[in-house]
This record gives C-alpha cells, sequence and structure tokens, in this order.
C-alpha cells in the first residue's frame, strides 16, 4: 500500500516540475493542490528539449501515447562553426530509446495540466504563497492550509528553500541569453549549435513550423535574472554580426527577443524537513548548456513522489536527496563545462572542431556514449 494514500500534498508552483511532482503524487494516491501565482497556466514562448531521461519520466505517468501529438522528435544534433555556417560533425538521436524530443513549453506544460485537471488535482490559480513551515502550513491570502507534505516546486525565486537554507547570494557568470520564435517551417529536426568565440547559439524546430533560438554572449555588463525582460533586436544583431551569414539570416528574424543575465546558483545544500521538501530549480537551479533544467526537474517529481509513497517521510526525504543530489551536482557541472566548451577561440577552437569532426567521422556514437550516464538513466526503474 502506498504510504501517499489519502494523504494531503501541496506543490507549490505551476511550472513542469511542480505539474508532474503534482501529476506522480495523484498517480500513488495523494490527494493533491497545486499553489500557483498566475491567474492560469501559461508558459513563456520558448522551446525546451526533453532528453530520454526525461521523456522516461512522462511515460511512467501516463502520457507516451500523446507526446507525439505535443513535440517533435528529434533526429541529430549538429555542432557547426558559427563563423563560416558549416557543419563539423552531426550525431545522430534517431536510435534513442525513448525518442529524444524538442517541446514548446507552452504544449508540455498544456499536457501535464490536462492530465492533472483529469486526476481530479485542485489548482489554486492567482494565489501567490506569502509563507510555508515546516508543519506543512502554505500561507497565502485568504487564509493558513495544512497539508501532510509541502513540495517546493517554485524556481529560482522560491518561498520554499529559504526555509530550509536561508538566503543565498547567486554570481553572475558574464553570460547573457536572448531567447525567441521564428517562422521556419520544413526544418529539419535537428538541434544546431553554431559555436564562435565568446558566444553560441542553438535552434532547433518546435510544432507549427516554429524554430527556437537561444543566443549566448559573453560579457562583463549584467543583465537581469530571468526570462520575461525584452529586449531590441538591434542588440541581439549586433552581437552575432561577425557570424556567417546563415545564422545572420536567422538572427535577423527574431522580432521580439527575450534577455536575461546567467546566474549560477549552489544547489541547495538542505532539500527537505518535516514535513517540506525542494525540487527542480528551487533546489538546483543549472545553466541552460546541457538541456537538463526541465529534465531533473521531471526526474526529481518522479523520485520525491515515490520515495515517499514507499515509506514514511522521515525516511522517504532523505533517500529523495541521497538519490538525487550527486545527479543533479553531475549534470550542473557538465552544464557549466558546456559554456566554456562552445566559446573556445584560437588554437584551442581548432584543436577542439578537429577533434569532433574526427569524432563524427570514426566514432559517431561515442558522443551519445559519453552521455550515456545522463540519458541512459531511469528513475522510474
Amino acid at each position: 500500500m502506498s504510504h501517499l494514500e489519502n494523504a494531503s500534498v501541496a506543490v507549490i508552483g505551476g511550472g513542469i516540475g511542480g505539474l508532474a511532482a503534482a501529476l506522480a503524487f495523484s498517480r500513488f494516491g495523494a490527494a493533491v493542490t497545486v499553489y500557483e501565482q498566475a491567474e492560469a497556466l501559461t508558459e513563456v514562448g520558448a522551446g525546451l528539449q526533453i532528453t530520454p531521461n526525461g521523456c522516461r519520466v512522462l511515460a511512467a505517468l501516463g502520457l507516451s501515447d500523446q507526446l507525439d501529438g505535443f513535440s517533435l522528435r528529434a533526429e541529430a544534433v549538429q555542432p557547426r562553426d558559427a563563423l563560416t555556417g558549416r557543419a563539423i560533425a552531426r550525431f545522430d538521436l534517431i536510435a534513442q530509446t525513448p525518442p529524444y524530443r524538442f517541446f514548446h513549453r507552452a504544449a508540455l506544460v498544456d499536457l501535464l495540466a490536462t492530465a492533472c485537471a483529469e486526476s481530479g488535482i485542485v489548482f489554486r490559480l492567482g494565489t501567490p504563497v506569502g509563507t510555508v513551515a515546516l508543519d506543512g502550513t502554505v500561507t497565502t491570502a485568504d487564509r493558513c492550509h495544512t497539508h501532510d507534505l509541502v513540495a517546493g516546486a517554485d524556481g529560482l525565486h522560491s518561498v520554499a528553500r529559504p526555509v530550509l537554507n536561508g538566503q543565498s547570494a547567486p554570481f553572475f557568470t558574464g553570460q547573457v541569453a536572448w531567447r525567441g520564435l521564428i517562422t521556419a517551417p520544413d526544418t529539419p529536426c535537428v538541434a544546431n549549435i553554431w559555436m564562435a568565440p565568446g558566444k553560441h547559439v542553438v535552434t532547433y524546430p518546435l510544432k507549427d513550423g516554429l524554430l527556437n533560438v537561444v543566443a549566448v554572449q559573453e560579457r562583463s555588463h549584467w543583465a537581469a535574472e530571468g526570462w520575461h525582460h525584452e529586449d531590441d533586436p538591434a542588440h541581439l544583431q549586433a552581437a552575432f554580426a561577425d557570424t556567417g551569414a546563415d545564422l545572420r539570416h536567422l538572427i535577423a528574424q527574431v522580432e521580439a527577443p527575450k534577455l536575461w543575465g546567467l546566474f549560477r546558483h549552489p544547489v541547495a545544500a538542505h532539500w527537505y524537513k518535516d514535513r517540506l521538501a525542494l525540487l527542480g530549480d528551487a533546489a538546483h537551479p543549472t545553466l541552460p548548456f546541457l538541456a537538463q533544467g526541465a529534465n531533473l526537474a521531471l526526474e526529481d517529481a518522479w523520485t520525491l513522489a515515490a520515495t515517499c509513497a514507499a515509506a514514511p517521510l522521515e525516511q522517504a526525504l532523505p533517500h529523495y536527496q541521497s538519490l538525487r543530489a550527486l545527479r543533479v551536482t553531475r549534470a550542473i557541472d557538465a552544464a557549466n563545462a558546456n559554456a566554456r566548451n562552445y566559446h573556445l577561440g584560437g588554437l584551442q577552437r581548432r584543436v577542439a572542431h578537429a577533434g569532433l569532426r574526427t569524432l563524427g567521422a570514426i566514432a559517431p556514437n561515442a558522443f551519445l556514449n559519453r552521455l550515456g550516464w545522463l540519458y541512459d538513466h531511469d528513475v522510474t526503474a
């Protein structure tokens, strides 16, 4: 019997990690309430990559049959020289099982939210959480709500994380990112990584003929954290004015780019205490250079619910952190390393590109084999 049977679980945050956690807790028998400060479950206009480790969680949540209707199956990842536009190598993703997918964020939120509603999960939209307490109390503007467990899935500016860890100060990495969507029908299902000294761009297609564009530049002047800061398209175009014609053509079509500063946050030392636990960015924000932010949140969501279903909280929550902390730290370290590798210049750049060309020619599977620890992992097993 599940230890969550008829337990009252609160999830703070209606993003991808929060919705996945709500659905997982519900699947294990809990009565779930999601608190979300926004009036509607919406997401910024951007894409994300759900790799096989994340797709296994979506399958365990019962969503496999719907994934093709909400996403594209990725065919390959292709590193490119951004200065010339030429492809350096191509690493096929077609053989990945389950498939590697490209989602619009809003589509994944819609898929998860619909499943949550069908499972009887209660949504309190337009309900900012003022405080959370270790005894399971959630305070909103109208009253206090008491739950058997509170899961803080409320992202970078979590109200739950400081309760367990105190305040922490992130530091600016010296990098900023622009994000935008353009219309590009009939684009091959390939993730292109356009690399140049001190900057790079990642592009990949989404449903409905869209192309997701994320551009990163190293610079000393600070930009605000968060995805909702509008910027002048001319600033994006100027940052990549020295790149090849193909990439400049894509960037010129980004009409309303969002700009944000990339900050590094420490992995939380404490993910739980008493009736409060953290997951996703609330526990371990990651830089977007390994495409694992959403995937790690999906893994957290399943692991937290499954461990709580298998044992009492005083045993389950320590086990949850022990299962997750080393893995997410390794993923974050790998993302940080990619930030450096994408931006090489001079001799280092020529040597790295030559190595990629050789790898693509004589050992194309080696690239994915190096990521086997990440993509092959199955938290639902």
